[in-house]
């Protein structure tokens, strides 16, 4: 294995347990130690910024939001991708004809016309609660960079009819994440990659949804949690252990990361 300079990290059912909600110790003292060993650690998530936790004891040095179409460190926006006007508005229009509320994101705000039990539970994984915007319409004029709402696979098509510039990347099957077209975890890896002028032969990533496939794919080394779905193993270099086990952690240690 080559350096590993730099290590991508999904959070939910990844660094976090989707039953506990929360980091185990061990998987702390792996970021901890992997920090120590001067890797530089980054979050790449479909959460947005306001919905990002923090752990105690470590600091991460990048953040791809938004399934990586909002890409910022400590000093500088890195990447930044919305979904272009007219596909927001199509997309609202799609939702609306099958009767699915949607949430928008802003990179400060996320706000909806709506809700219902999907997309509740949904914002629940990260212990948010939708905010039904009065003003709605108001923030269709800003930057959205992707649109939330409970959706099943059978409702995609209905969805994305004549959606031309964005894209479903769904982790979970009863909501998705909309994207734009030309974005997901893998380009904003290459843009993260090119800022701190790394190999991506030098980067590692950690994943277990469907909509890590392309972070997988862009760094040197892939690994997929025991508990990924089967299509991000199939493209994985390898599988380490379930996230209630601890996988991160021993996969670093067997490793010789930390």
């Amino acid at each position: 294995m080559n350096r590993i300079r730099i290590a991508f990290f999904d959070i939910d059912g990844t660094l976090v347990d989707f039953n506990t909600r929360q980091i185990s110790a061990k998987t702390l003292e792996a970021l901890i130690r992997l920090r120590a060993n001067r890797v530089k650690l980054c979050l790449a998530t479909g959460r947005s910024p306001l919905a990002l936790p923090h752990f105690s004891g470590i600091e991460f040095d990048a953040f791809l939001t938004f399934n990586g179409s909002y890409c910022y460190d400590s000093e500088q926006v890195l990447f930044s991708n919305p979904i272009p006007h007219e596909d927001i508005l199509k997309l609202i229009e799609n939702s609306a004809g099958i009767n699915r509320p949607v949430c928008i994101a802003t990179k400060n705000r996320l706000a909806a016309n709506g809700t219902d039990n999907d997309l509740a539970d949904y914002f629940g994984i990260a212990g948010l609660e939708v905010e039904v915007a009065n003003d709605f319409n108001d923030l269709l004029q800003e930057e959205i960079y992707q649109v939330m709402m409970g959706c099943y696979e059978s409702e995609y098509s209905s969805v994305m009819k004549d959606v031309h510039h964005a894209k479903i990347a769904a982790w979970w099957d009863r909501a998705v994440d909309i994207i734009p077209a030309n974005g997901g975890k893998g380009i904003a890896i290459e843009k993260v990659l090119e800022h701190y002028h790394i190999a991506p032969e030098e980067a590692i990533a950690f994943g277990d949804g469907n909509n890590d496939i392309e972070m997988l794919n862009a760094v040197g080394t892939g690994i997929a949690m025991a508990n990924a779905s089967e299509q991000l193993k199939a493209v994985a270099d390898n599988v380490c252990g379930h996230v209630s086990d601890d996988g991160i952690y021993y996969y670093c240690l067997q490793n010789g990361l930390i």
